[in-house]
């Protein structure tokens, strides 16, 4: 069966030629006679291929010196934890809530200290990012929380919030490595690899060291300090070794396609294809304010149940995937990852718009 274009949110579309390179590899990694599932997280072979990708991620998000790489596990929800564990020196915390996963990282805050809901886009269904200019940012708090795109409503931060001098926490993981970032605005960039850099079961933290020490929360667990995994260069215990190696595959093929500049003209370009038909369509709609959009989940509806069901239906059958909107708001969503070639977005718009033709009372 051919390959089909897989819009889904993540786990989600890798690189061909990754995969391809994988599969090469899977049962003798470069002459080892062995498999990387099958080897030790100890031996010199895996500790070439950690150490490889830590240094392409850095190289290409010019990383400064003084922040920590650490290939971590649990998915994004364990460092809603992890993050006020480690942070909340004062028990206090200034949380924007734009979505469901920044939600649910405000509501997990509160169980460690005085976590502050200091701007929201819930009043319109998270369409849009609210001003950040001049937030009531609370003068003790230990950090300023966003989740900088929000995979389920479609919406990205185009300037990042005033935090007033206070450290900025961000959750990357669905614009993750698809633009260039200054590392040095935040002192917390995580992100779950699953969306736009590799397999589930990875979650890459980039962490200013200053901020890791052995001063956390009473009770915190060994695993869930953040120096337990900075002191051991992300070894304390086996670590997914084989999603590490995808994700490294993943940096090189980035670096080769040259860089991130290069992926955000084509993010950008893959992603005005679809929002210009969206805006002049008789039909589909987009959900979310334009100055708001991301450029990597895309949002739409028909404004019948009944026809979207029909959409995604013969969408599938027509090898376009996962086109399910989140279980939360139904209707649809393509995202557009960096893997996604630019000809299966305008073969999708091609598709909708025959859709259109035929379903247009």
């Amino acid at each position: 069966m051919a390959r089909v274009y897989n819009f889904s949110a993540g786990p989600a579309v890798l690189p061909e030629e990754v995969l391809k390179e994988a599969a090469a590899e899977m049962l003798d990694y470069q002459g080892s006679g062995q498999s990387v599932m099958e080897m030790s997280h100890r031996s010199k072979v895996f500790d070439k291929i950690i150490k490889d990708a830590e240094q392409d991620l850095r190289d290409l998000l010019n990383i400064p010196d003084n922040y920590k790489v650490l290939f971590l596990q649990g998915g994004a929800h364990l460092q809603f934890a992890m993050i006020p564990m480690n942070l909340m020196k004062n028990r206090v915390a200034d949380y924007i809530v734009t979505g469901q996963w920044a939600k649910r990282a405000f509501k997990e805050a509160q169980k460690f200290g005085d976590a502050k809901c200091i701007a929201s886009s819930e009043d319109k269904t998270f369409s849009y990012i609210p001003d950040c200019s001049d937030l009531p940012i609370d003068e003790n708090a230990d950090y300023v929380y966003i989740c900088e795109n929000n995979t389920i409503y479609g919406t990205k931060f185009k300037t990042l919030p005033n935090t007033k001098g206070k450290d900025l926490v961000a959750d990357v993981s669905s614009c993750f490595l698809s633009e260039p970032m200054d590392v040095s605005k935040y002192a917390i960039i995580y992100g779950g690899a699953q969306k736009n850099i590799g397999p589930a079961g990875v979650v890459i933290a980039i962490i200013r060291e200053d901020l890791i020490t052995e001063d956390v929360l009473p009770g915190t667990p060994t695993m869930l300090q953040f120096k337990t995994h900075a002191d051991n260069d992300s070894l304390y215990n086996t670590p997914p070794c084989y999603g590490i190696y995808i994700c490294g595959k993943v940096f090189k093929w980035l670096k080769k396609q040259g860089g991130l500049e290069v992926m955000k003209e084509r993010n950008e370009k893959k992603a005005a294809i679809l929002y210009d038909f969206l805006d002049q369509s008789k039909l589909f709609k987009g959900t979310v304010e334009k100055n708001s959009r991301s450029l990597m989940n895309v949002p739409f509806v028909t404004g019948d149940a009944d026809l979207d069901a029909k959409f995604i239906k013969e969408a599938t059958e027509a090898g376009f995937v996962n086109l399910k909107g989140h279980r939360s708001v139904g209707g649809m969503r393509a995202s557009i990852y960096n893997a996604m070639p630019i000809e299966g977005v305008e073969k999708l718009v091609a598709f909708m718009k025959k859709f259109e033709e035929e379903n247009l009372k």
